[in-house]
């Protein structure tokens, strides 16, 4: 997806060191920029390239931008800096006569002034007013760009933008009338190319660049204590943790960039999933503002033809169509087209199910979820020839294991086989946690009630038993608060009526919650501990003894050691002494030898 065509023909940026009742100055530009070297001059001018910034507020940087520049005219102020006067470079005389049909050069001057609609007069310092990106001025200054390419015309000097000027860059020209192309090479880069940018300098002229291009954030929604997880207190964040077969919701945040001057614009948000993590594609949501898109008409989810290593792409083939539908349509038909205010918010909501494959790796180093967005950055092409694309952005989800062990109180221990349990939400023990048994051999697998039909047990659902080695093992467990009740104890042991709470509690970086770096889950940057209690009610010796224990733990393996104990019991007393044992048992045996020989006499 990395593709990285040579972009010949970019943004186009037209700048006059020295303009007024003549020529138009002009700025049009659209998304990426790069910079020019000084120039030595009689009449030296300045221009300075400010970066955009984009709906999110951040700088789109213009460091490493490449310009080629063209100085078109040469450009003269009067003495009051009451007019200006234009000549032209021979060196594009040729690509002028082309383009604008005109033979001289009053006449190619006069022509390029006819598409001027905010004309300045009789003061030359007075700013001259941008042309909009759908007027004939710009389609006029692109087909002169691409008449300079196609003439094979050098540009007046080629500029690399330093990377120590990320906000703004300020070239020594002389006086004229610049075309500045850009020629960064932008397909598969984090960027966009700015549009034909057109101005004079006379003396200085300040250019906004307008290479505007989008950025994704993705998150995941806590379910646990959600009022205290996220900047917005509402659990969304980059980090959750979650039973095996519970639904596990994300999102993506972006924004509509500023599409003004592309004919149309391609789309796409690329998600990569753990094996753990099972997409569910009728789960998708997309929000453009307050408008809810409609699947397979604006947007499309797509699962085939697509890189290996990617789970789903959902695609929106012509982002601005779409916008100007919903946002704009009384607009619609216009021309010259209307420039408008784009920067609406775009939500996309989906969930998966964290599957059995999570049981084989409880805790570090959890189930990551990666998107990267692939979006239009050429505003010269079709909007669906040359894309760029974000870097991927990750969140991760985990879950953890109870290992159990059921043992007498004896020493040593003895391990107690036949045990049964069952594992609730509530403390009266009415909402059941179902079980089955793993896949991988290992204990039982929580069956979450996401994943449940009904309010019948699912019909894998079993009853825990210990096994010959005291063992049951509780694979997929969220941090919260369960209960594990005994239903049967062990042979000839006294069975645990209360219920065993048991608090488990993942501690994460605060930091790392709102910015997960991918491959942080193998560490202790996101999950720094995991902490577990267990609070044990029991009835011996005719009353009640209640305590807890902290349960060992071990955060790389997202488990936590249980041992339910039971007592042993002993026989209930009995009453008399030996002697009355051996005469009851001589009086027995007489009435035996009696009733023996009455029945001989009886024959």
């Amino acid at each position: 997806m990395n593709n990285k065509i040579k972009k010949s023909i970019a943004g186009l940026l037209v700048v006059s060191t020295a303009f007024s009742g003549a020529l138009a100055t002009a700025t049009l530009v659209a998304p990426n920029s790069n910079l020019i070297t000084s120039v030595s001059a009689k009449e030296q001018g300045h221009i300075t390239i400010n970066a955009n910034i984009g709906d999110n507020g951040e700088v789109q940087s213009l460091a490493g931008k490449k310009f080629n520049v063209y100085k078109i005219f040469d450009a003269e102020n009067s003495v009051g800096m009451e007019s200006i006067n234009y000549t032209m470079n021979p060196a594009y005389e040729k690509s002028l006569k082309k383009v604008t049909g005109k033979d001289t050069e009053y006449a190619i001057i006069d022509y390029i002034q006819t598409m001027n609609n905010n004309t300045v007069i009789n003061n030359v310092e007075a700013p001259q007013l941008n042309e909009s990106r759908y007027s004939n001025f710009r389609y006029f200054i692109e087909n002169l760009r691409n008449m300079l390419v196609a003439d094979k015309a050098e540009p007046t000097q080629v500029i690399t933008v330093p990377a120590s000027a990320k906000e703004s860059y300020t070239l020594d020209v002389p006086f004229g009338w610049y075309v500045i192309d850009e020629i960064t090479n932008v397909v598969g880069e984090h960027s966009a190319s700015s549009l034909c940018m057109v101005n004079t300098a006379n003396p200085n002229v300040f250019i906004n660049i307008k290479s505007d291009f989008p950025v994704i954030q993705k998150q995941i929604r806590e379910d646990d204590l959600r009022t205290s997880v996220g900047k917005e207190h509402d659990g969304w964040n980059d980090v959750g943790d979650y039973e095996i077969g519970q639904t596990v919701p994300y999102r993506y945040l972006t924004y509509v960039p500023n599409i003004n001057g592309y004919s149309s614009y391609y789309f796409s948000m690329h998600d990569r999933m753990d094996k753990a993590l099972t997409f569910n594609p009728d789960s998708v949501v997309v929000k453009i503002g307050d408008k809810t898109l409609v699947k397979d008409i604006d947007y499309k989810v797509v699962t085939e033809g697509i890189p290996s290593d990617e789970t789903f792409q959902i695609q929106i083939t012509d982002l601005k169509a779409t916008v100007n539908k919903y946002f704009f349509k009384e607009y619609e038909g216009a021309n010259p087209e209307m420039e408008k205010f784009y920067g609406q918010k775009i939500v996309v909501e989906y969930n998966a199910t964290l599957n059995e494959n999570a049981q084989l790796d409880t805790g570090h180093p959890g189930f990551e979820n990666d998107v990267k967005l692939e979006y239009s950055n050429n505003p010269d092409s079709d909007g669906t020839g040359e894309t760029g694309e974000t870097p991927w952005d990750t969140v991760v989800c985990f879950t953890f294991r109870l290992n159990g062990v059921k043992v007498n109180d004896q020493t040593p221990e003895r391990l107690l086989e036949g045990a049964k349990f069952r594992l609730y939400s509530d403390s009266s023990c009415t909402q059941e946690v179902y079980v089955k048994e793993a896949s991988a051999g290992d204990g039982y697998t929580v069956i979450n009630r996401d994943s449940v039909k009904g309010d019948e047990a699912p019909a894998e659902a079993v009853e825990m038993v210990s096994d010959a080695d005291g063992l049951f093992n509780i694979v997929g467990l969220d941090s919260q608060t369960y209960y594990l009740k005994e239903t049967k104890a062990p042979a000839g042991y006294r069975l645990l009526k209360d219920p065993i709470k048991i608090d488990i509690k993942a501690i994460y970086d605060d930091e790392n919650r709102e910015n997960y770096i991918k491959g942080d889950g193998a560490t202790d940057k996101t999950l720094k501990k995991l902490e577990a209690t267990a609070s044990f009610k029991e009835f011996y010796y005719g009353k009640y003894n209640e305590y807890n224990n902290n349960l060992l733990t071990d955060v790389e393996n997202g488990s936590m050691n249980i041992k339910v104990v039971n007592k042993v019991g002993s026989k209930l007393p009995a009453t008399g002494s030996t002697m009355t044992v051996i005469l009851v048992g001589a009086g027995t045996a007489m009435m035996a030898t009696a009733l023996f020989k009455r029945k001989k006499e009886d024959k």
